[in-house]
């Protein structure tokens, strides 16, 4: 999965004193699209690269790979660069896998920062805690923790079959998926997979069980994936507005997605090759 990128090992840690060195790396988004080199072996500019840059905050290290967020803008893009769509590096061919975990790790980040400049309570500005990874309104000192979003991924399964799912088109997701959503306030989360399932597919499951989380900054999320037996009734009844497709599909049928980043597609290939 995205986050599996062993021997090395992400340390988040915050440090606020923490400076950059000539060789830290430098992420910068604009939007959802983030500046890199049009050479995929090192993708991301480096300080000695970029001109004077300001404002730069320290977001984690990998194996002592120090990464760093610049939030001002970049008025020179250096020779090889452009932005490119966060969602879609994952696609480029021969990324390397640590590369894209730590671009959605800073995203996460880098979205909670700008969404969160000024306070929600009183409107104040905020800057960062020298203590955690926080931001504190200068105003009324409310202290701003890191938003992450709960959700399920669910596996449906009815003996040999497993349910597999397809975005609608307005989604812009092609490949194959597994039911899954956003947690809501005051509901477990195994609640939520009952709940998804029977919005998105109509269907009642039961002996819902654990199999996995996985960190997911592309939405600021962490998930959960599950695996649970249809109760009753298979029959689909589809929520087109969230799916173009959903059908049971036999273990020998069951592809995939096109990477092994995701923990949907780790679940759709244990179940196809019957670990499941």
């Amino acid at each position: 999965m995205i986050q599996d990128i062993q021997p090395l090992k992400l340390n988040n840690s915050y440090l606020c004193d923490e400076k950059p060195d000539d060789e830290s790396i430098v992420f910068h988004f604009d939007g959802k699209n983030v500046l890199c080199r049009n050479d995929n072996e090192n993708p991301f500019p480096i300080l000695a690269e970029l001109v004077l840059p300001d404002n730069m905050l320290y977001l984690f290290n990998i194996s002592g790979k120090k990464y760093f967020l610049l939030r001002d803008s970049v008025t020179n893009i250096p020779g090889g660069f452009s932005y490119v769509d966060v969602k879609k590096f994952r696609n480029i061919e021969g990324m390397d896998r640590t590369e894209i975990f730590a671009l959605a790790t800073a995203y996460h980040l880098a979205q909670w920062y700008n969404d969160n400049c000024y306070c929600g309570k009183c409107g104040g500005i905020t800057v960062p805690d020298r203590k955690e990874r926080a931001l504190k309104c200068t105003f009324c000192g409310k202290i701003i923790y890191p938003r992450i979003n709960p959700a399920v991924i669910a596996g449906v399964i009815d003996g040999d079959r497993l349910l597999i799912t397809r975005y609608a088109e307005n989604r812009g997701v092609s490949h194959d998926a597994l039911v899954a959503g956003f947690t809501e306030a005051g509901e477990t989360l195994e609640e939520t997979v009952r709940r998804e399932v029977m919005e998105e597919v109509g269907l009642k499951v039961k002996n819902i069980r654990y199999y996995k989380s996985q960190p997911w900054g592309y939405s600021g999320g962490i998930l959960a994936g599950f695996f649970c037996e249809v109760d009753g009734d298979n029959s689909i009844k589809l929520d087109e507005t969230e799916l173009g497709n959903a059908e049971w599909v036999e273990r020998g049928n069951i592809k995939g997605q096109p990477d092994d980043l995701s923990l949907t597609n780790e679940m759709m290939i244990q179940f196809r090759d019957n670990n499941i």
